[in-house]
């Protein structure tokens, strides 16, 4: 029989997750296989805050965009400007950003596969073996069947990931937001009030019953999407009444693109043994917001530093460090923001409010500090007093709307 190939590490799935691995792995002297199914693109506004640019070096061509402020639309269309001071949030098109990282992880020695993972198996050795559909090129068509040899897996795979559903126990009873968006030119005859430097919001239920719609621009394009949990809503009719109420129905669609997010992270990323879940695969997209592309490239290194543990000791716990040291930084940050959306999306009344709150000065730059940052902000115990007394007068209806 023809021998296996074999590798330290197969890493399934080429997002930001899998690609950051990848990279990381590979520079640190294993040999490590990316195997990626070409030509998916998740649908994504493409925001990426300035902690994500400056941890993992992403130049500034890649920047489609530079959004220097944002505007929140609530349901009776009021509207609140939040400028960002003294920075800008990214804007990236997913197609040349993800290409970009693979290719960086493949010019720090990981070897590139295109193809479709099928199963796991193992050898009686008890090394972990990857099944997949190879394919020669990205064009669509018969592949062939293939196999390698693993000795530790990274599922970055996406939501509803097969390396979950196959290895990891309990990852079948996650709960998933569907998203939509439509990539469209940006109008040579700019609507009023269009801003190219500027991302727009909109708490309204024709939107969206339980998240939000959104205009992001992307240089020559614009990103205008949607998402709900709610299987009954139609996704692609509030994308179209987004386009009208923006102006925007003209404008040509480049491309459409959906595809499910999980709502919260799993509970358990790796299988004790040899494979451990990072990105949508593992759950980490933030509630509220929806962003994904920061917290899966920081879930794909913490993967990459458990897997290094794993090979470098032997101690299988190693794969359980990814799940807790992405928890410990980021847990509270969930939690906040999936009790905000539970409660401030619940219906248009309580959308008013919550766009009302956001006039706020405090509100404002408390909410930029930690979304530039990635981290809770706690130098001014004033601002956060003043703002629990603003929100405890909205809960109870006291504030002026």
């Amino acid at each position: 029989m023809e021998q296996t190939e074999s590798f330290d590490v197969v890493v399934i799935g080429g997002g930001p997750a899998g690609a950051t691995a990848a990279e990381q792995l590979a520079q640190n002297g294993y040999s490590v296989l990316l195997l990626d199914r070409a030509g998916r693109i998740k649908p994504c506004g493409g925001a990426i805050p300035p902690r994500l640019i400056k941890d993992f070096a992403i130049p500034d061509s890649l920047l489609v965009a530079k959004a220097r402020s944002a505007r929140m639309v609530s349901p009776t269309f009021k509207q609140v400007d939040i400028p960002i001071d003294n920075g800008f949030v990214g804007m990236v098109d997913r197609a040349d950003f993800d290409e970009w990282l693979r290719v960086r992880a493949q010019a720090q020695g990981a070897k590139r596969r295109i193809g479709t993972f099928e199963r796991l198996s193992r050898d009686p050795d008890g090394v972990s073996v990857v099944h997949f559909q190879a394919r020669e090129s990205n064009k669509r068509g018969e592949g062939f069947a293939a196999r390698v040899r693993a000795r530790a897996v990274i599922g970055a795979d996406g939501a509803r990931s097969e390396v979950a559903r196959q290895a990891i126990p309990g990852a079948e009873r996650t709960k998933y937001v569907f998203a939509y968006h439509e990539i469209i030119r940006a109008p040579a005859i700019k609507p009023a009030g269009y801003d190219d430097t500027r991302c727009d919001v909109f708490y309204h239920g024709a939107m969206s019953p339980d998240f939000y719609g959104w205009v992001f621009p992307h240089g020559d394009t614009l990103s205008v999407g949607t998402g709900s949990a709610d299987k009954g809503f139609s996704l692609k009719g509030a994308v179209e009444r987004l386009r009208q109420t923006t102006g925007l129905q003209g404008a040509e669609v480049l491309r459409r693109e959906g595809a499910p997010l999980p709502m919260k992270p799993l509970p358990r990323w790796d299988n004790g043994r040899d494979i451990v879940l990072a990105g949508d695969a593992a759950g980490v997209v933030a509630p509220a917001s929806g962003e994904g592309i920061y917290y899966a490239m920081v879930g794909g290194q913490l993967a990459a530093e458990s897997v290094a543990q794993l090979l470098k000791t032997g101690d299988v716990s190693s794969l359980k460090l990814a799940r807790k040291r992405f928890m410990k930084a980021h847990g509270t940050v969930f939690w906040v923001l999936g009790i905000m959306q539970k409660f401030w999306y619940k219906n248009d009344i309580r959308r008013e409010r919550f766009v009302k709150i956001c006039e706020d000065r405090d509100v404002q730059q408390l909410t930029f500090d930690s979304y530039m940052n990635k981290e809770l902000k706690r130098q001014k115990p004033m601002a956060h007093i003043r703002i629990f007394f603003k929100d405890l007068a909205h809960l109870l209806g006291l504030a002026r709307v």
